[in-house]
């Protein structure tokens, strides 16, 4: 297992709501600050079922990560991934494949703070983390590939993270580029939020946030579907993320009780 280097020291930004730090708050978790879960509040004042958006969310990266797991990939590439909520992605795809191969990636430092509990993998595997930002493909790439093998099926993994990266960031260019690099067989996967159900909802939360210095650039599902062109998707296609395959999971409370804004897929490269 690599990744037993110490965690270095950190600078962390508290004046200013943090995703991943707000979504460790819809989960339950510990490590937030008053800023996250003032911004939170703001943010189910809006619209309640924002925890259950973000365990559904959780139970489509287990649910894709098993399929893809069972389908013989054994490399996964995942970016935005959070402050660690067990199981892990790698807890989740060495359960199946004990030699499964992943790397971590997260540009928030506090993520960073916590990565020794993203390691913790099996000895046939290996797990790693990098601290960089999406917005820096070339900075993930070059890390990536010294644990993973870029000659191999690679899974990139990008829950619930494209729609904190704007179309003038290039969002759907910066996917194409490190899907450039991964040979064919790889895979795809995406969760994305989408304004197409909430619409008043979601322009007071995208103005909310906005002000608070968090871009969130919802999109519909036509724009969703954008990130796969050129893939195959993987039925049943794109879907509202707790109907993609829910026999692979346990489903989560209340997710049946009233709409989850947003899509989900899985495409493979040919």
């Amino acid at each position: 297992m690599t990744g037993q280097d110490p965690i270095p020291a950190v600078s962390i930004d508290t004046s200013r709501p943090h995703p991943a730090r707000m979504y460790d708050w819809y989960l339950g978790g510990k490590d937030n600050y008053p800023v996250d879960e003032e911004m939170g509040r703001q943010m189910l004042t809006l619209d309640p079922r924002v925890p259950v958006m973000a365990r559904v969310n959780r139970a489509f990266m287990h649910r894709a990560t098993r399929w893809l797991a069972q389908n013989g990939v054994r490399q996964f590439l995942d970016i935005g991934t959070g402050i660690p909520t067990e199981p892990n992605l790698h807890q989740v795809a060495q359960e199946t494949a004990p030699d499964a191969r992943v790397v971590y990636c997260d540009n928030d430092p506090i993520v960073l703070a916590h990565a020794a509990a993203l390691l913790r993998g099996t000895h046939e595997g290996a797990t790693e983390y990098l601290q960089a930002d999406v917005r820096d493909p070339d900075a993930i790439l070059e890390g990536a590939r010294k644990v993973l093998d870029f000659t191999r099926p690679v899974a990139l993994s990008l829950i619930a993270l494209l729609h904190f990266v704007s179309d003038e960031d290039g969002a759907h260019d910066l996917v194409r580029r490190l899907l450039a690099e991964l040979p064919s067989g790889s895979y795809l996967v995406i969760t994305h939020a989408t304004a197409d159900f909430t619409p008043e909802e979601s322009k007071a939360a995208t103005e909310k946030l906005r002000a608070a210095g968090v871009t969130l650039a919802l999109r519909s599902r036509a724009e969703f579907t954008r990130f796969f062109d050129g893939l195959d998707l993987v039925e049943p296609g794109v879907e509202v993320p707790h109907h993609w395959h829910p026999e692979l999971g346990e489903p989560v409370p209340g997710q049946d009780d009233g709409v989850i804004p947003g899509y989900g897929a899985v495409a493979r490269k040919p």
